[in-house]
Formats: C-alpha cells, structure tokens, sequence
C-alpha cells in the first residue's frame, strides 16, 4: 500500500436501507453474502514529503555556498580568493548531498531512476548522463578556481 491521497469515496454501495433489507438478524442471507459491502481501502498514513523544518537548513547551507563561490570568481578578492571560492564550492556539494539523502528518505528519486525496492534495473543511459553533467561541472569549477591564480 503506498502513501497517497486519501480515498474516502465509496464505490458502488447501496444504500443502508436497502442492506438492511437483505440482511436477516444474524448476518446476511445465504448466497448473496459477497454482494453486501465491498472494501474501500482508505491510506491512514499521510503523504511523505519533505517539511520546511527539513528544507531550511538545506536552502541556507545551500545559498551560503553559493555566494562564498560566486563572490570571489565574480571580483577577484586577491590570493585568497580561490581558497574562499573552493570552501563555498564545498559548503555547495555538502547542501546537495544533504538536500538528496533527504530526499531519499521521504522517497522520492532522481528523475529517469526506478524508486528503490521497486525491483526494476536504472538505464545505463541515464547514470551516464548523470556522471557526464555532474564531471563537466566539477571541471568548469576547478577551471575558473584555477584561473583564479
């Protein structure tokens, strides 16, 4: 049973008075048993999704970051500007990483994967597309770190 939206719509039940009328004083009458009620399966456990109390620590670590290595590659703080831009290059990753293993935890999953215990094998293609944004990033970061100097 996954966690969702409340299903509290009943499908096809009659009416009380007309159970009432098919059933005798000790439960329904004889070969009409399995016409009486079907089941309404209804979630009691609410959607998991991520709160704010999770996503602001993740948003200001992340924005932080952000600035500390943007600032010093937009306007060349000197020497030590390629030391500042790399810690906020880390402070950045940390966020992500934070950011996705929360993510994970409610259960959510990077676009075009399976979501996990589902069975199914991830597309190649995909991890590769992944692995390729991901190295091309890392490389204009140290590029532009290391013109820094």
């Amino acid at each position: 049973m996954e966690a969702g939206p409340r299903d509290t719509e009943q499908h096809d039940v009659p009416p009380p008075r007309q159970l009432a009328g098919r059933l005798s004083p000790d439960g329904p009458d004889g070969p009409d048993e399995q016409d009486v009620a079907p089941e309404v399966e209804v979630e009691l456990r609410p959607a998991r999704r991520l709160r704010i109390w999770q996503l602001a620590p993740i948003v200001m670590l992340a924005a932080v970051g952000s600035l500390m290595f943007a600032f010093p590659l937009a306007f060349e703080f000197g020497d030590g500007g390629a030391v500042v831009a790399m810690l906020g290059l880390l402070i950045s990753c940390c966020a992500a990483g934070w950011g996705m293993m929360a993510a994970r935890r409610v259960g959510h999953t990077w676009p075009g994967l399976p979501a996990r215990g589902s069975g199914d094998r991830p597309d190649w293609r995909v991890i590769a597309l992944y692995v390729a944004v991901g190295a091309g990033l890392v490389a204009l970061a140290v590029w532009r770190v290391a013109r820094l100097r």
